[in-house]
């Protein structure tokens, strides 16, 4: 049930009636009409723009077209009120039946607020996709953290989607891994070692060059990288993605696919791509223009091949090929969007680093050219998170060397507030991330008082059991509704009504965000509630000796508990159960 596209498909048949009768010209078109929510609750439950959007095409004043409108919507059971509001604006107050089958709704229906919006469309997330060459860093966690929220959201809006992570094992970085896992297993066999030219120092080495010299003895020792380069780099790269797959399972990540750069070399599939752009003649040789600003010294105009990004929005054309013959980062790129498209996904999606924004435009042009604009790119860069503890900035962790890593948080706070801190905030705008402030109980907590609210409904079931009444879902579900009449109860029952218009407004955006902001408001309105109920004992949910009523409130909130529920499932957070 979807109240708001409900009465949106009764405003529809409103206007077609009024087609019909001769009121209105045949031949609008309806797509631009919406029902929402008013700017002001006081002026009713919802509003249209019916009016508005078809007084051009129907040649009519739009306050003409409202009044007719509005007379229809009056004589319409769900609707108790329909008044016509500025130029044209109709404002509507439903029945409280409406709400109480969204109550209803919220109780009865597996996955209430599930939509088929996506209807089965194939969709790729990709996120992460972090150089295997040590532990995901707090950075990575916040890509980490949307991009799987995101993820679970487009499934619960009706899309087929397929979670994957993008192995940069193609790099010079990989090298520079694999002699750091060298040197680990020189110092494993007792040797002093030094880490310098870039090699990564971190603790999180030594077990890995100690596995490996258990797994190979003293074969590599003091012999020259022709001899161990390419072996270790193979060793190296699968123990950093087991080290990696173990990070991400503290967050209760796991991806459907791991998709391998390297597997791109060497073995035709780079030429493919370029070869698909070839084809469609945007691959050319040519010399770009100097950067703009100050020239770099050792900068001189070389011949190279070059991709026309241009044709589809980029800013300049790209080098796929260096005029040594060599591949630009670019080109990999390329083939990995090529896969994509070639294994027939509807649409894609990349979770960047916001270091990633130059990427956007080509990348985008890219999968444009490939696909001859047919499946749509949308790259949601995460802004940087700053980590505080008792009011100063978080320090370095030892075990990475250089950077504070996901476990280092996550062994903090727990992945449940990991989680729901990191979605508080909209993707690309930066986030402070305090570990006092996220574990503090109090409503300035979004993570606490939304699990409150969860459990706070558990008491009340307890209570309510303990003084004789049957409030299981099974009961629960038959219960009378018509004791819901009081503004606040009503409230908290509007607030449900809202859930399915979030879900399809919340994927359609690619934003999870909007789930946390609403479960932080549908918390809030419960608590508020609960608060009212201290002042007025009528407002109280277990009304004792009172059967009827009981059976009714309770059945609101426990449809606001299943919603918060469902709501955390999607940002990948348990549901509390009680607070301790």
């Amino acid at each position: 049930m979807n109240l708001f596209a409900d009465l949106r498909a009764t405003v529809v048949a409103a206007i077609d009636a009024m087609v019909a009768e001769g009121a209105l010209p045949d031949g609008l078109n309806t797509a631009a009409v919406t029902v929402e929510p008013p700017r002001d609750p006081l002026h009713g439950d919802m509003a249209t723009n019916a009016a508005m959007v078809l007084a051009k095409p129907a040649k009519m004043n739009p306050r003409q077209i409202a009044e007719g409108l509005a007379s229809k919507l009056a004589a319409d059971d769900a609707v108790t009120s329909a008044d016509v509001a500025g130029p044209g604006f109709i404002n509507l107050r439903l029945a409280a039946t409406q709400w109480h089958g969204v109550i209803s709704a919220a109780l009865t229906q597996d996955g209430y607020g599930r939509s088929a919006m996506g209807q089965g469309q194939k969709m790729m997330v990709e996120y992460v996709s972090a150089n295997p060459t040590g532990p995901l860093h707090v950075g990575h966690t916040r890509g980490a953290v949307f991009g799987d929220a995101l993820a679970s959201l487009l499934d619960y809006a009706g899309f087929d989607v397929t979670r994957e992570y993008y192995i940069n094992d193609g790099g010079a970085q990989v090298d520079v891994l694999a002699r750091s896992v060298y040197l680990r297993y020189l110092e494993a066999h007792g040797q002093e070692v030094a880490f310098e030219d870039g090699t990564y120092p971190g603790d999180y080495l030594i077990p890995v060059g100690l596995a490996l010299k258990d797994k190979v003895g003293d074969k590599f020792v003091d012999k020259g990288e022709q001899f161990w380069l390419e072996e270790i780099r193979e060793y190296a790269t699968e123990a950093m993605m087991d080290l990696i797959r173990d990070d991400l399972a503290q967050l209760g990540i796991k991806m459907d696919m791991f998709f391998s750069e390297k597997s791109l070399y060497g073995t035709g599939r780079i030429e493919d791509a370029i070869q698909s752009l070839k084809d469609k003649g945007l691959i050319y040789e040519g010399v770009l223009e100097p950067p703009k600003g100050k020239v770099p010294e050792d900068w001189e105009p070389r011949e190279q091949t070059l991709f026309k990004s241009t044709e589809y929005g980029d800013d300049v054309d790209r080098p796929v090929q260096k005029s040594d013959g060599a591949w630009t980062y670019f080109a990999p790129d390329i083939a990995y969007h090529y896969d994509k498209v070639e294994r027939g996904f509807d649409q894609l999606i990349d979770v960047f680093g916001a270091d990633h924004g130059g990427y956007v435009k080509r990348m985008k042009a890219a999968v444009a050219a490939l696909s001859d604009e047919r499946v749509p790119l949308d790259i949601k860069l995460t802004q940087l998170v700053k980590l505080y503890k008792n009011g100063e900035p978080f320090k370095m962790s030892k075990r990475a060397g250089t950077f504070i890593t996901l476990r280092d948080v996550v062994e903090q706070v727990g992945a449940d507030v990991t989680r729901f801190h990191m979605l508080t905030r909209k993707n690309d705008a930066p986030l402070d991330f305090d570990f006092d402030k996220v574990t503090e109980q109090s409503k300035d907590n979004p993570v606490f008082y939304v699990q409150y609210g969860h459990a706070r409904v558990n008491s009340v079931l307890r209570k309510a059991r303990d003084e004789g009444f049957d409030v299981s879902d099974a009961n629960l579900q038959g219960a009378e509704l018509s004791a819901i009449t009081h503004d606040a109860d009503i409230a908290l029952a509007k607030k449900l009504a809202e859930w399915p218009r979030l879900i399809e407004i919340a994927a359609k955006g690619h934003e999870p965000h909007r789930i946390a902001f609403y479960l932080y408001d549908l918390a809030s309105e419960f608590h508020g509630l609960w608060n009212k109920g201290n002042d007025d004992p009528s407002l109280r949910f277990v009304q004792t000796g009172d059967i009827a009523t009981t059976q009714a409130k309770i059945a609101l909130i426990r449809a606001v508990q299943l919603v918060i529920a469902s709501g955390l499932g999607i940002l990948g957070v348990t549901p509390a159960e009680e607070m301790r």
